[in-house]
């Protein structure tokens, strides 16, 4: 499949998150309560809800997305270009606009988007963010009802799985593993709440946000054995 993949059909894409409030005490009780709930099984004895609330960015109920990073393939006169781009700002607005960017622009069925583990989280917390801001779900996040064969995306954490659904593999180490330069060289997912919310530095996050896609794009070159994308084939527009 990879041999005959073209990779102008491809729309790189990765996501930050946050809390949805920068602490506990922001939540009303109610969902303080359904926070406490959720979060039962995941935290260890003696810890509560308030002091684990700082991984509460992994669930779209309780987290929002403040920045998604997209990049593509571009070929001119044979030259290789990789260009990235990203969307931040209020959460409505910002998915409203990615909505838009699949469905004017990568809409058709030849297109699919890529991503690290983006069928387990990337793409159900989108879709998840925008049920909650009532944003129209675009055609290529549809997949509520449908078969695994018949979601057209390609996931980059599945293709190293190789059928073993007990792997979990990060994007950190993969990339490591395959000789490519780590995205997670400034900062890593677990302090992006706090450049947010703390440093207010949203810029940084981009950045951040944006070298993981650049490297799942690496990773699949890679996994296509081709050349890796050079600093000059590297455009963010």
């Amino acid at each position: 499949m990879l041999r005959n993949l073209v990779l102008e059909h491809l729309l790189f894409f990765d996501i930050e998150t946050v809390p949805v409030c920068e602490n506990f005490d922001g939540l009303d009780e109610e969902m303080q309560d359904l926070f406490d709930t959720k979060t039962a099984y995941q935290r260890k004895d003696g810890q509560t809800a308030s002091e684990f609330y700082e991984r509460a960015g992994i669930w779209a109920e309780f987290g929002k997305v403040v920045c998604i990073s997209v990049g593509y393939f571009t070929y001119k006169n044979g030259d290789r270009q990789f260009r990235v781009t990203s969307f931040s700002g209020e959460e409505a607005t910002l998915l409203t606009e990615f909505g838009v960017l699949l469905d004017t622009h990568f809409n058709d069925p030849t297109y699919v988007l890529c991503g690290h583990n983006i069928k387990e989280f990337d793409v159900p917390f989108v879709v998840r963010r925008m049920l909650i801001n009532g944003v129209k779900i675009p055609n290529k996040l549809c997949i509520i009802g449908k078969k695994p064969w018949e979601v057209n995306h390609l996931d980059t954490m599945e293709l190293w799985k190789v059928g073993d659904y007990k792997n979990f593999t990060s994007l950190k180490l993969l990339t490591r593993i395959l000789n490519i330069s780590s995205p997670k060289d400034d900062i890593d997912g677990s302090e992006v709440a706090k450049v947010y919310y703390e440093d207010k530095d949203i810029d940084r996050i981009i950045v951040y946000c944006e070298k993981d896609v650049v490297a799942v794009a690496q990773v699949l070159l890679r996994f296509k054995r081709e050349e890796l994308l050079s600093k000059e084939e590297i455009l963010s527009v």
